[in-house]
């Protein structure tokens, strides 16, 4: 329970409308679309960056836990408040401030909804290229917090690669800003990678400057079916080194395809992997060279079947495989996990392989897919967690597939993050003087622990 003095002092900042002890809220607020939970003691929506400054100020003076959260579509437990306290929601910070074309960027507070974002975009001719799956309702703060990436990665990048600047609040309550409104600059650290990716740990973003780029305007789709998982791998790794960098290149291993034949009663073959792939370009001339040289990758690889789109309602069809995945595997089981390791593309047909095997020997029912030609592998595992046995195995599964990834010189995560569920691994892939590092800065920006605390007390040794 709130002291009567900050719950008082919380109203004082935000307005009685705007802060809540509610269970019902509370019991919102304590997870995330990971399996990891814990109920927080209050939430407030701030709507303004001088409010959430405030927040921080006294929340520094009395030692109280504050966990910011865009809508909670995280899959690593980064927001769940681990240590209770303050949720501090941004959903109501939710202004595009501006759109300027000639600049290249636009300038949004944390709350806008991406999909949002891309419509306005979308009236002057340009995007914003990140494209996380969760587009429709993931906000811009949450995609810097996490560094989102998505099905472009390949060819656009991830969310690091677009942000210019940040407005962030310290856990003291101070307001930076970093970085500016040039497409590029060489001065000083660069504090806007810094806070990047960090998951609430260093601040709470308040304002985002974005870097934009043009609509292409042509497009080509095609899918290709391999009798073998590693020859699907084979066919990521020669395409991307083939000089043309596709827009999308999707990976769906045997299990994803028989499922959306079986239950989303899709015209697919009986093959082991499948390959979705786009490319794009301002012309169709440049569009459809990559796409030759992508099917010329395809039948070096021994692809045994090729569906290329002629039409955009043929296109439609190709990505309405990828799109129905999600919902036909929330049906499956009770319980999944969704991981996101990333390995370097020459390694993708192997991790492909251990993978699948790892998950065959534990006896757990997977699917494999994900954006392969920047080497980020979602392995879907299904489980009852009411079921010791089949928690204990996923355990032990997941343990395995990090332990191999990092072998291979790859990453625990692509885009998800590490939040709770990836915590303990980390030392799998940072040395320990990175550790060290990464742990002093923590300790120097935020003394007092109070900004999304648990979660680096579980990065283990």
């Amino acid at each position: 329970m709130l002291s009567p003095e900050i719950k008082e002092a919380l109203i004082e900042i935000v307005g009685p409308e705007s802060f809540t002890e509610a269970l019902i809220d509370l019991v919102s607020y304590s997870y995330d679309v990971s399996d990891h939970s814990h109920r927080p003691e209050a939430a407030a929506w701030p709507t303004s960056t001088a409010q959430v400054a405030s927040i921080l100020e006294l929340a520094n003076r009395h030692l109280l836990p504050v966990t910011p959260r865009g809508a909670g579509t995280g899959l690593v437990g980064a927001t769940v408040p681990a240590r209770g306290g303050l949720v501090i929601d941004l959903g109501r910070m939710n202004r595009i401030l501006a759109v300027e074309v000639a600049d290249r960027r636009a300038v949004v507070q944390p709350g806008v909804v991406y999909a949002d974002l891309q419509a306005r975009l979308a009236r002057e001719g340009f995007f914003y290229p990140p494209d996380p799956a969760s587009a429709k309702i993931c906000t811009i703060g949450g995609n810097v917090a996490t560094n989102a990436g998505g099905i472009r990665g390949a060819k656009y990048g991830v969310t690091r690669d677009y942000v210019m600047g940040l407005e962030v609040v310290l856990p003291t309550g101070k307001i930076m800003r970093t970085g500016g409104s040039c497409i590029k600059s060489a001065s000083g650290f660069d504090l806007t990678r810094m806070f990047v990716g960090s998951e609430g740990l260093l601040g709470v973003i308040t304002e985002v400057t974005l870097k934009i780029n043009p609509r292409p305007l042509a497009f080509c789709t095609a899918m290709a079916f391999f009798p073998r998982l590693g020859l699907a791998g084979q066919a990521v790794t020669r395409i991307m080194s083939s000089g043309v960098v596709p827009s999308v290149l999707e990976i769906m291993d045997r299990n994803t395809l028989r499922l959306l034949r079986e239950r989303g009663g899709m015209d697919l073959p009986a093959a082991e992997a499948g390959l979705l792939v786009e490319t794009d370009g301002f012309t169709q001339t440049e569009a459809s060279f990559q796409m030759e040289k992508v099917n010329q990758c395809f039948e070096a690889c021994g692809a045994v079947e090729r569906r290329t789109a002629d039409t955009p309602a043929q296109a439609e069809e190709l990505w309405q495989m990828r799109r129905n995945f999600s919902p036909l595997s929330g049906s499956v089981a009770r319980n999944a996990v969704s991981e996101d390791v990333t390995v370097p593309l020459s390694k993708v047909p192997e991790m492909l392989e251990r993978v699948a095997g790892i998950l065959d020997r534990h006896g757990l029912t997977f699917f494999i897919y994900g954006h392969a030609g920047d080497g980020n592998l979602h392995p879907k595992i299904l489980y009852d967690k009411t079921v010791p046995d089949q928690r204990q195995r996923l355990e032990k599964a997941v343990a395995e597939i990090f332990g191999q990834t990092c072998e291979l010189g790859g990453t625990l995560t692509g885009e998800h993050g590490i939040g709770l569920a990836k915590a303990p691994f980390m030392a799998l892939e940072h040395d320990p003087e990175a550790m060290n590092l990464m742990r002093g800065l923590k300790k120097l920006v935020d003394p007092n622990n109070i900004l999304n605390p648990g979660k680096v007390e579980e990065w283990g040794p």
